[in-house]
């Protein structure tokens, strides 16, 4: 828990949010609900709403713009505004999207988690957070803790991955990272964990789309992340777009009662309108037809929706509800105090101009030591998927032949949702090569797609794909050309930004075609090819796989990711990210997970070999081609037998697991020792094991370490069909290794007394 959270029941705050509702109107109370769009300068007729009391909050707009980008300034000057040209002078809360980094761009979520690096995720909120405020931002939408299972759904990018337990310990850390040790420090900002709850289990991997599932995965699987942000002090959260079991998340009163008490509930931009889109009346089933959005912004007020962002229901439609007695004085008064509340925890009351120090702008943003934070977090986020030959790390002899379209691109590399980076700033993969020192030819050898119609929706926000005119034939022989002159190739392949990231769902989630032409053309030359892929999701690589010698996915890396990319090509650095998703070997397998629970058939190929095994699929396996936790180094490591400390348990002792990890190679690197655990007889059927714990141990060549972890009851609960929290007593499998599909277990039981 942060250290100096303010509660709820303070009474200083108390008092004095008493006293600030005593003295406002109706209207003035509606405009703190009521959270805005705009960029700056600030449009006159948006500056007269504010002067009115007829807004509570802004934030920035969707598209690049100068709002929390170029200094505090302008900011400021909306803030004047507020405090001095209104009747109560109430501050303003300013949001914006800082997922990745603010000015200094970080790896993308699902990269950073890749790392399983606490220090590193928390490091990268912090700088966040510092740039962020710097440029007078006070309130960010992030971290995002949807857990995602289907990697066609293109805002599995801006998420931790398939698990539950490390997307908690992520959402922990990013939450600290944000907030600091005081939301009112003027170096934090308030988190918003997003978006409540399952977004990132639509049906068909489609974006906003909805998902239904049994109420013990809701609990199990979906919601811990958002528990463990908010047990973290997360100080505000945001609706999903989407409904989960036919109940859209604007309107479910129960699970925002039970899960979100306390912290300050927003709708997604436009959220509370598009519930009519979905069919949603009242609680009844009955709505307003000549106007839905009154009686959708009335239910989700009574469901405790507390800030209506961009939807003009609550500002608009609840005094007339409210004289109708529809929605009661306590809901608004609640609401509205919800977010007094929030300005005053931000020390905005106290001082609304304290992030508009201009002196910070040059002390904070995009600071050396902010590129060097981002430089190490690109590199350990990087995972080493195959290495024939140790072929990494490479020679500083002879020529690299850089190719491929994202070889020499500042613009993709920083990633979705980076609006405010500056590509200009950021490193490409051709330029941190040429910084190692070595002989280097380069050509682009393809555009990233030649689908005319897909290029046009990547550049919604702007300009980040550009398509060579020239014929695709000529441009794959002047790669040709190019590799034949060298003494190896790294082909820098994948996606363009905007693939990946909200509204960016793919059927297709391969390497695009005219790509793999370009990489199959390179591999016929003989020449030894390290394949780097920039992606926002996991990628179906079976071709890859087998024909390229070394496969290093960088993910979309950010400011540093050139130089990261090549620290580690040449030995600067070893690999050591690790998958946080499972990855399928072709689009038909998924959604796929490490979790899966097992069945009668097919039979298990380990114990029953011949039975069944090749009914799942008959044209290809079911199992991933790359599992959950899945990740190589330059070094090898040995690890010794899983001991433990008893191997019968009482409800309240504590199981010490221990086992011996020796770097057994010539090179320095690091290891993700995971522990998992199964429980294979239960009340209902329940997932074939279960991430319990992870500790990254970094080894010199010879070295060896014990790694320890303990369990305890807690971590064998799960919910029952009642949704309560229960452990069963019975035999537990222990499982220890490198990741998901490479164990060595031990079995213990646990006894109820």
């Amino acid at each position: 828990m942060m250290s100096d959270k303010t509660p709820s029941h303070d009474p200083r705050m108390a008092a004095f949010v008493d006293g600030l509702m005593s003295r406002m109107t109706l209207g003035e109370k509606l405009g703190q609900l009521n959270l805005v769009t705009t960029n700056i300068p600030i449009e006159q007729e948006r500056a007269d709403e504010i002067r009115a009391g007829r807004v509570g909050g802004m934030l920035g707009g969707l598209f690049p713009c100068s709002f929390g980008v170029n200094g505090p300034a302008g900011l400021r000057a909306v803030q004047e505004i507020a405090v001095t040209e209104t009747r109560l002078g109430i501050p303003l809360l300013f949001g914006y999207d800082v997922i990745h980094g603010h000015q200094t761009v970080f790896p993308i979520p699902l990269g950073l988690s890749c790392s399983w690096d606490m220090r590193h995720v928390e490091t990268a909120a912090r700088t966040a957070a510092r740039e962020a405020s710097a440029s007078g931002v006070n309130w960010v939408f992030s971290p995002m803790v949807d857990i995602g299972r289907d990697p066609r759904w293109g805002r599995i990018a801006e998420g931790s991955g398939e698990d539950p337990y490390l997307g908690s310990r992520i959402a922990e850390a990013m939450v600290h990272g944000l907030q600091g040790d005081a939301l009112s420090d003027p170096q934090s900002v308030m988190a918003c964990v997003k978006h409540f709850v399952a977004y990132g289990a639509p049906e068909g991997g489609r974006d906003y789309n909805n998902a239904d599932m049994s109420p013990q995965r809701l609990y199990d699987v979906y919601l811990p992340p958002f528990q463990a942000a908010v047990a973290a002090g997360a100080a505000s959260a945001m609706m999903s777009f989407s409904a989960v079991n036919a109940m859209p998340s604007h309107a479910d009163a129960d699970l925002l009662g039970k899960f979100l008490d306390g912290v300050l509930k927003v709708s997604d931009f436009d959220g509370i309108p598009e519930m009519i889109a979905h069919g949603l009346g009242d609680e009844t089933g009955a709505i307003d037809e000549a106007d839905p959005l009154q009686t959708l912004s009335e239910r989700a007020l009574r469901a405790g929706v507390q800030m209506d962002m961009m939807g003009k229901g609550y500002i608009s439609r609840l005094e007339g509800a409210l004289a109708a007695g529809r929605v009661t004085m306590e809901q608004v008064d609640d609401a509205c105090r919800a977010v007094l509340e929030t300005k005053y925890k931000l020390g905005l009351f106290a001082d609304p101009f304290a992030r508009f120090d201009e002196t910070r702008v040059a002390r904070d943003l995009k600071t050396p030591e902010n590129r060097a934070a981002a430089r190490a977090a690109a590199a350990d986020c990087c995972v080493l998927l195959k290495n024939a030959g140790e072929l990494l790390p490479l020679a500083r002899t002879g020529t690299v032949a850089v190719i491929g379209p994202l070889a020499d691109d500042h613009k993709n590399i920083l990633g979705p949702w980076a609006f405010q980076g500056d590509p200009a700033e950021a490193v490409s993969v051709l330029d941190g090569i040429r910084a190692q020192g070595v002989a280097v030819t380069h050509a682009k050898g393809a555009n990233f797609t030649e689908d005319r119609r897909m290029v046009e929706l990547l550049n919604f926000a702007g300009t980040k794909v550009e398509l060579d005119p020239r014929p695709p034939e000529a441009m794959v022989a002047e790669a040709v050309a190019a590799a034949a002159a060298a003494d190896v190739v790294v082909a820098v392949l994948g996606e363009a930004a905007e693939m990946s990231g909200e509204a960016a769902s793919r059927m297709d989630i391969g390497i695009p075609e005219n790509q793999r032409d370009l990489l199959k053309a390179l591999v016929a030359t003989g020449k030894p090819v390290v394949l780097v892929t920039m992606n926002g999701r996991p990628l179906t690589l079976p071709w890859e796989a087998e024909h390229v010698p070394a496969i290093l996915v960088s993910w979309f890396g950010g400011s540093e990711a050139g130089n990261a990319i090549a620290d580690l090509l040449f030995g600067e650095r070893a690999p050591c990210g690790r998958l946080t998703t499972s990855w399928p070997r072709h689009v038909g397998q998924v959604p796929l997970s490490y979790d899966r629970a097992t069945t009668g058939r097919p039979g298990n190929p380990a114990e029953d070999p011949g039975k069944y095994t090749t009914r799942c699929y008959l044209d290809g396996s079911s199992q991933p081609l790359f599992p959950f936790g899945f990740g190589l180094g330059t070094t090898s490591f040995a690890y010794g037998p899983v001991g433990v400390d008893k191997t019968e348990l009482g409800p309240d002792d504590r199981l010490t697991v221990s086992v011996n990890v020796t770097n057994t190679g010539r090179r320095a690197g690091a290891e993700v020792v995971q522990l998992y655990l199964t429980d294979p007889v239960a009340s209902q059927v329940r997932p074939g094991k279960q991430l319990r714990g992870f500790e990254k141990v970094w080894l010199e060549p010879g070295q060896s370490r014990t790694v320890s972890f303990a369990l305890t009851t807690r971590d064998l609960e799960f919910h029952d069909a009642q949704l309560r929290r229960v452990w069963e007593a019975g035999k537990f499998v222990i499982g220890v290794g490198p990741n998901s599909a490479e164990l060595d277990s031990v079995t213990v039981r646990w006894n109820k007394g």
